[in-house]
């Protein structure tokens, strides 16, 4: 899948959560409509079968409940895209990247071949139809998810390079795939965020560390025996740290109108003053190969930050498609990131300073970027609006993602004379959003915490108001944090949440739909000045 992904540690955010999203766009000529729900421990399969590969894999009896983005058409499998589990892990699977020759003719993918003749099929590995649904309901922490992923493709493989995202309230860990059997991860910098344009974009990487202590980098067992075996460093100093987008990614014609453009853009606006961003002495040009994987951001970044680089069409530049800069060529060279196929946004915070009951916020979009909002829901609840679950592949505006996607049509060819009203809908929806969140946030504090919970939060508190602050209190561990989300309590209260935001929302967006179709319907080619009597 196309897609685009930031990443924002803990020091980097606002509040100090951990931050994962990605984009999950559809290819081109393709729209796949999207289903936010809860998958419970007794609905997840025992033997899992992937649609595309055939591969099957047999899966543990004791699944945790977690949230999921699936296709409305299961044709294709399940995609499952994005989604927290009960151990306040979130999960975002997957960034397609690109690699090269050299690395596939060491380590081919593992595709499926059907059955020829007298010859029985061949299973697949695994890639993004499968990663949500075999690896987030069994990991408790942002690390156990890159090992259980590790291990899952060393056994079996896969038919595709993909970035894969976890995180939990301490880290966030960032796993990409190299070939068909081998991988890397790198947890994010505390104080930077990392931007990825479906790209391999890790540029910089320890193996000792990898392959030893593993604290800021995990691998494949056999890596430096791989890298070596088939001349894949390609540094040229022996004192220069691997580089693994040079080893193992791409350097394309076609990466400089599709990828690296995105990565400008994103860091672009996340650092506008730390070095020259345009015209021909620029540090970084939109077809720089060398943009940064990771970067410590200007200013603390926000959910609406996040919310505008992944809606990207570069404003502001002869880049934009709706702008006025620039000519008609300027205008169509690079590949937005708010684009006409994306299929849904996944904001993924886990908020240190919260009760791990209510600590994790799934904050979801659907359509294309520059024409949708961005809301939260509470992902510890045993079911999900039916605003946002019910999606149907038959088109109506009942459900928030026909909405988005009549919208987005509508706007497109009038960007101008509907852009304010969308602009008031994605202001009033997202002020909604933060007002629901801390009256939740009230309404649960005012339940009381067991002494588990308390003992936990006021850790949690010592370490957010002061950097390493040493105390007595341990931190609750994976089951005591489970125990405490499986408060029934907590959950009705947040479920109710989610339906109020589903409420509002769907209100907000049929004004919006009513307002935007007038406007299109007033600008109709065929319409005239004079009235019938």
């Amino acid at each position: 899948m196309a897609c685009t992904t930031i990443l924002v540690g803990k020091d980097a955010s606002y509040d100090g959560s951990t931050i994962i999203a990605r984009n999950e766009d559809s290819a081109n000529g393709e729209f796949n409509p999207k289903r936010f729900i809860v998958v419970k421990p007794e609905e997840q399969p025992r033997e899992y079968k992937s649609v595309i590969s055939h591969v099957t894999i047999q899966l543990p009896d004791n699944p945790l409940q977690y949230t999921a983005v699936p296709n409305a058409d299961l044709k294709e499998g399940i995609w499952g895209e994005a989604g927290v589990n009960e151990a306040n892990v979130a999960m975002s699977a997957t960034e397609t990247l690109t690699t090269n020759e050299r690395v596939l003719g060491a380590d081919p993918f593992v595709e499926y071949t059907p059955a020829k003749g007298d010859e029985p099929e061949v299973a697949g590995g695994i890639g993004e139809e499968d990663f949500l649904t075999i690896v987030l309901p069994y990991v408790k922490t942002a690390r156990e998810g890159v090992q259980r992923l590790g291990a899952l493709l060393e056994e079996y493989g896969t038919y595709e390079m993909n970035g894969v995202a976890f995180s939990d309230a301490d880290e966030i860990w960032w796993l990409e795939t190299v070939g068909g059997h081998h991988w890397i991860a790198k947890r994010v910098p505390d104080e930077a965020y990392v931007t990825m344009p479906n790209q391999l974009g890790i540029d910089e990487f320890d193996l000792t560390d990898a392959l030893g202590d593993q604290e800021d980098h995990m691998c494949s067992a056999d890596l430096a025996e791989f890298i070596e075996a088939n001349h894949l460093d390609l540094s040229v100093e022996s004192t220069t740290p691997f580089n693994p987008r040079d080893a193992f990614g791409s350097h394309s014609d076609s990466d400089h109108v599709y990828n690296t453009p995105r990565a400008w853009s994103m860091q672009r606006f996340l650092n506008p003053y730390d070095e020259v961003w345009d015209g021909p002495d620029a540090d970084h040009k939109p077809e720089s190969n060398d943009i940064p994987w990771a970067r410590q951001p200007e200013r603390k970044v926000t959910i609406e930050d996040i919310k505008y680089v992944l809606s990207s069409h570069y404003q502001g530049t002869p880049y934009d498609p709706y702008g006025q800069l620039g000519d008609e060529r300027t205008r169509h060279m690079y590949r937005p990131i708010g684009i006409n196929r994306q299929s849904q946004l996944a904001v993924m915070q886990i908020r240190p300073y919260r009760p791990q009951a209510s600590r994790a916020i799934q904050w979801m979009a659907y359509g294309s970027n520059p024409f949708n909002t961005l809301v939260p829901f509470f992902p510890n609840v045993n079911t999900t609006p039916a605003y946002l679950e019910d999606t149907t592949t038959r088109v109506t505006s009942e459900n928030f993602y026909w909405a988005n996607r009549i919208i987005a049509a509508l706007c497109d060819g009038a960007f101008r004379s509907t852009s304010n009203a969308v602009e008031r809908y994605q202001e009033k929806t997202g002020a909604m959003g933060h007002r629901l969140v801390a009256a939740t946030d009230e309404q649960v504090a005012r339940l009381g915490l067991t002494s588990a919970e308390a003992a936990a939060e006021s850790a949690a508190e010592a370490e957010f108001e002061a950097d390493n602050a040493d105390g007595d209190v341990q931190p609750m561990t994976p089951d005591e944090i489970i125990a405490a989300v499986r408060n029934d309590e907590v959950r009705s209260i947040l479920a109710a949440a989610n339906q109020t935001m589903a409420d509002q929302l769907k209100e907000e967006t049929e004004k919006l739909l009513d307002s935007v179709l007038y406007t299109r319907s007033m600008e109709m080619k065929n319409g005239f000045h004079m009235s019938d009597f």
